[in-house]
């Protein structure tokens, strides 16, 4: 049976709970986040009512996605709604922001509770449907791919839906590192060419001699060196697709054959006269603006508007910074996959980090910190031990502890010396991947004093591990 569980000092609320759930789910109760977290290690909910005093019991920094993480870290489906009281609505909304299903206000209404979990079911099975009619289209191996909570993707892989059946010229456009390749190869797989071949050429790392022989081939005595006849990629690539990387560097000499062939679908190998079929369907991409660089007289323009004809901006990191969990997991269960350890996840002050950086290397950047960080982890989680140094010292952060003038000097350092003794719990928990008896001897204190202190700032050990 499925089951619920309560986490509210009213004691009223919970019975008004379980008296809307009692004949179809098993309901359950905690009083504490701590009692609920140590309730989640032993049983699956499908459902979490929790207090907002008690969800963020604790957290001196009021980050309502750090509270709700290790509850998705046990049961990632679960569905938390979180109860406040009048005057803390504004909390409630943001705790929703953060991941939250929906809230509730005390004093707790039977009809309210009910309509609440029948709109999460009810959202949760249209978007059962959308993913089914999703799936129908993407291919099982892309589905990881096409995930995304960030508006503007899902209009690129709406796009790509669209374009990928027929055999038009697309343009992909987009900074260095945005996954330009990913989305070339994810339209060729979904396309009527899928079964032929996918070549990939990234023109910027060809030599300008050699473009024109690498793209269309040459006959023996073409040029010096060619000593026998060559297929270029695009007689390599026939039926299937060509994926011409960083278009914007090949010659003008190559960017009239390629206008040929455009226009004309067909070329000749260098140094040969025979006219060749081009049955290739051409995906191009640039992280360079090339009408600007057609107004500069660097790009030929009637090529730029035979390439122009489906444009497909891919959108930055930091413009879709919702899908840095997504990738972060995504990134993570492929390391898993290739190596012996077992990390499941990110201290949830790093990903607060990897959410606000710029990210100017875009995905590339994202995916080639994980794995060092990977490589350098010894626990469960990745810490901020394990990444470098620079990422948390770019940003703009508050200082370790706020300063209020409004409040008298022996209060401010009343709540200094508590911000700077929680951060250094967490640093020695960390740096001891949770232990107890390591953590207590490094400190200098004993485990019973390590205990209290940890129970005084809110701290399990279970989430340094």
């Amino acid at each position: 049976m499925k089951a619920i569980l309560v986490v509210s000092p009213d004691q009223q609320a919970a019975e008004t709970i379980r008296a809307c759930f009692h004949k179809n789910y098993n309901i359950h109760k905690a009083a504490t986040r701590e009692a609920a977290l140590d309730s989640f290690k032993k049983k699956r909910y499908d459902f979490l009512f929790i207090d907002l005093k008690a969800l963020m019991d604790g957290l001196a920094d009021n980050n309502h996605h750090a509270a709700l993480q290790p509850f998705w870290l046990s049961v990632p489906t679960i569905e938390i709604i979180v109860i406040s009281s009048q005057e803390m609505i504004r909390d409630a909304v943001m705790a929703v922001k953060a991941g939250a299903s929906n809230y509730l206000t005390y004093p707790i209404n039977s009809d309210e509770v009910k309509y609440v979990t029948e709109s999460i079911k009810e959202s949760n099975l249209v978007q059962s449907e959308l993913d089914y009619l999703r799936d129908q289209f993407w291919q099982t191996d892309s589905l990881k791919v096409v995930q995304t909570d960030s508006p503007l993707m899902q209009k690129v892989f709406a796009k790509i839906r669209s374009v990928a059946p027929t055999i038009s010229t697309v343009l992909l456009m987009g900074e260095t590192g945005t996954g330009k390749g990913v989305m070339a190869t994810l339209i060729h797989k979904h396309s009527n060419r899928k079964d032929a071949q996918f070549i990939n050429v990234h023109c910027g790392a060809i030599p300008d001699t050699l473009i024109e022989s690498e793209l269309f081939g040459h006959e023996k005595g073409a040029f010096t060196g060619a000593s026998r006849r060559k297929l270029g990629k695009f007689e390599i690539a026939k039926e299937g697709t060509i994926f011409l990387d960083e278009i914007s560097t090949i010659t003008p000499a190559a960017q009239i054959k390629l206008l040929q062939i455009l226009q004309e679908k067909t070329f000749c190998r260098v140094g040969g006269e025979e006219m060749i079929d081009a049955n290739v369907r051409i995906i191009a991409a640039t992280n360079l603006d090339l009408a600007k660089m057609c107004d500069e007289g660097l790009f030929r323009k009637d090529l730029y508007y035979r390439l122009n004809v489906f444009p497909l901006e891919i959108p930055s990191l930091r413009e879709r910074r919702e899908d840095i969990p997504l990738l972060v997991e995504v990134f993570l269960e492929k390391l898993n996959r290739f190596h012996s350890k077992d990390i499941h996840g990110v201290h949830p002050e790093v990903m607060e980090v990897l959410e606000n950086y710029e990210w100017p290397g875009n995905i590339r950047e994202l995916e080639n910190l994980l794995e060092r960080a990977y490589i350098l982890e010894t626990s469960s989680i990745l810490s901020q031990e394990s990444f470098p140094s620079e990422l948390f010292t770019a940003q703009d952060y508050r200082p370790l502890v706020q300063f209020d003038t409004s409040l008298s000097l022996a209060e401010v350092r009343r709540r200094g010396v508590e911000q700077i003794e929680q951060y250094y719990l967490k640093e020695l928990l960390s740096a001891h991947q949770g232990r107890i008896s390591g953590s207590a001897q490094a400190a200098g204190i004993t485990s019973r004093q390590l205990h209290k202190l940890m129970k005084k700032h809110n701290l399990h050990k279970e989430e340094f591990k």
